[in-house]
């Protein structure tokens, strides 16, 4: 073996990868996204859960419970209820995660050892329902005493139970994992290969001399970026049908909402991340380059949009930056449709959200091959 030629090349090495930005993005990026994720934006000590109080007995006992509550800082009121019905309501939009109902007659309950409040949760996240367990620790009475003056003619103590306060999961009571992870796979999957197959559709026309030959055609940038989405686009649809029926019949996952809202929902996510993967598509010199360039989506897309940690956790700079990825959105309107059999216009922040990145990602792919073709 000859040194200096094995030197010659390991130099020609390093030189390329310095003057390749993409690769030095990689070696830099990707270290330190994952250490700020890791341990920066990732907390499985759940606090701040968006939820609602329905105080039925409005006395100075129920409102000092109240008030020993928030100071757990478990949960944090996002929202007003007057009954048992509305917090069910807002369990199954998704605006709350958790529910306290503390009835009429709050105070006799205590006095006698029966369960005095009901705590609603919405156990189609397991690590939530984990964290709201964590409420039925707190003290909020004493057992009375045999002469207790509420109960005169009281003979022997009732007995006290461990706890007042009863968890009450649903969607999920079981806690099985897979009813939780199915349905967030079909975001995953659909944003791995959507946004991959456009990636590099762009940049192969490029590399094989096809791009020519299309700039002759009348075709327009619009009609061909349309054209170049839409079959993805039903490839998409039939991943997202193996996954429900794989999901049904493997794990028994229901879907309790509408099928037409699932395929839509799942619609709207093909198509976001089709328009993400033509904007990248725009930009990489190499299909090499284009798929370099998806890592920085897959990262933090399964990393922040929750579904491998609750987003509850996260502390709000990382909360915004999952705002930003479609399956942040797509995996509430998933969870609501088919866990909590929410309508799809009952979950329109979402929706909203997802047809502005759609708009917005379009356009820009649009215009970034303009620009390229001039």
């Amino acid at each position: 073996m000859n040194l200096r030629r094995l030197y010659a090349v390991l130099l020609k090495e390093f030189r390329q990868m310095r003057r390749d930005r993409m690769t030095l993005a990689m070696i830099v990026g990707i270290p330190v996204m994952q250490l700020a994720l890791f341990g920066y934006a990732i907390n499985l000590n759940l606090r701040h859960l968006p939820a609602a109080i329905a105080d039925q007995s409005n006395t100075s006992a129920s409102r000092q419970f109240v008030m020993d509550l928030l100071a757990t800082e478990v949960i944090q009121p996002v929202a007003k209820a007057q009954t048992p019905e509305q917090l069910m309501d807002m369990l199954r939009r998704g605006v709350i995660s958790v529910g306290v109902v503390i009835p009429f007659d709050y105070e006799r309950r205590l006095a006698v050892g029966q369960e005095a409040v009901q705590i609603l949760v919405d156990g189609s996240d397991t690590v939530v329902q984990s964290a709201a367990a964590q409420l039925a620790q707190i003290p909020i009475g004493e057992p009375p005493p045999e002469n207790n003056s509420l109960l005169p003619n009281r003979q022997s103590s009732v007995p006290f139970p461990q706890s007042p306060i009863s968890i009450v999961a649903f969607y999920n009571p079981q806690r099985v994992s897979a009813i939780n992870i199915v349905p967030g796979l079909i975001g995953i999957i659909l944003t791995m290969t959507m946004v991959m197959f456009t990636a590099v559709a762009i940049v192969r026309e490029r590399e094989r001399g096809n791009m020519e030959l299309l700039i002759a055609t009348p075709v327009s940038s619009a009609e061909l970026m349309i054209g170049k989405v839409l079959p993805y686009g039903l490839i998409g649809l039939i991943q997202t049908s193996l996954i429900l029926i794989l999901g049904l019949l493997l794990f028994s996952v229901p879907v309790r909402g509408s099928l037409v809202d699932v395929y839509l929902a799942a619609l709207l996510l093909i198509l976001a991340n089709l328009a993400m993967g033509l904007l990248i598509s725009t930009r990489a010199l190499s299909q090499f380059q284009a798929m370099q360039m998806t890592f920085f989506v897959f990262l933090p897309s399964i990393l922040l949009s929750g579904f491998m940690f609750p987003f509850d956790g996260m502390p709000k700079a990382a909360q915004w930056l999952a705002e930003i990825l479609p399956l942040t959105h797509f995996l509430r309107l998933i969870r609501g449709i088919m866990l909590r059999g929410a309508g799809l216009l009952e979950l329109w922040p979402d929706l909203l959200a997802l047809l502005v990145f759609i708009g917005v990602m379009m356009t820009l792919a649009i215009l970034r091959f303009n620009k390229s073709l001039d």
